[in-house]
């Protein structure tokens, strides 16, 4: 059996205003395992977005524990966990997150040039051209429709080879067809790589393509199958 490379454990969320305190997550414990595909499902307000970022580190919890890899991202301070993300994790978003200002080739560069990698235009050219978009190297965002943004944004959360891809809703604004062919590109650059593939998702089809769905309300699992 494969190694736990996410570990939750009583993890808890809240927020705190002038009116009171609101709980987002409230022990939520589970683990997945180094390959496996899991989607995050639930209705909107029930902790989905926020439960991701914890496991990116991106949010601290008010309670409980997220182990990455063995690391307990809560015990590591925020250049550490910096660090930790760009070893290990992958990001897919809905608004596909691109620098306007460069071209979907300097896009996927970018993850690459930050760790020092010479080889970063080779392999961002691999990678594009598995993604279908050799010949749309030197367009910017603006140019490109919204399925082939969030073309680019997968070759860059995928050219660094992340232990774990975190997905934020990344077919929730496209077309059904188009999203489709993203969540069939998904799968099989997950399967290729060998990655670890968390998504959250409103979409009961996308996340009936994944082994396992963690189901969410008002902050609790109600269900794991």
């Amino acid at each position: 059996m494969s190694e736990i490379v996410i570990a939750v454990e009583g993890l808890g969320k809240q927020v705190t205003d002038a009116i009171g305190t609101l709980t987002i997550l409230d022990d939520i414990t589970f683990t997945i395992r180094a390959g496996e595909t899991v989607a995050i499902v639930g209705a909107s307000g029930s902790g989905k977005s926020t439960l991701l970022g914890l496991l990116a580190g991106l949010d601290q919890p008010t309670s409980g524990s997220v182990r990455l890899d063995g690391v307990d991202v809560g015990a590591i301070d925020e250049d550490a966990r910096a660090k930790l993300r760009a070893a290990k994790v992958g990001f897919v978003f809905q608004s596909f997150q691109l620098l306007p200002h460069l071209s979907a080739l300097e896009n996927v560069m970018l993850p690459l040039e930050l760790q020092g990698r010479r080889d970063a235009r080779a392999q961002s050219l691999e990678i594009l051209a598995k993604v279908g978009l050799a010949e749309r190297l030197h367009h910017y965002p603006k140019t490109l429709s919204g399925g082939e943004q969030q073309r680019v944004a997968l070759a860059r959360a995928f050219v660094t080879a992340p232990a774990v891809l975190l997905a934020d809703e990344p077919t929730g604004s496209l077309d059904a067809t188009t999203g489709e062919g993203i969540m069939d590109l998904m799968l099989e650059m997950n399967r290729v790589q060998g990655s670890t593939l968390v998504l959250v998702t409103h979409d009961g089809g996308i996340a009936a393509r994944c082994e396992r769905r963690i189901t969410l309300a008002a902050g609790h699992i109600v269900k794991e199958d």
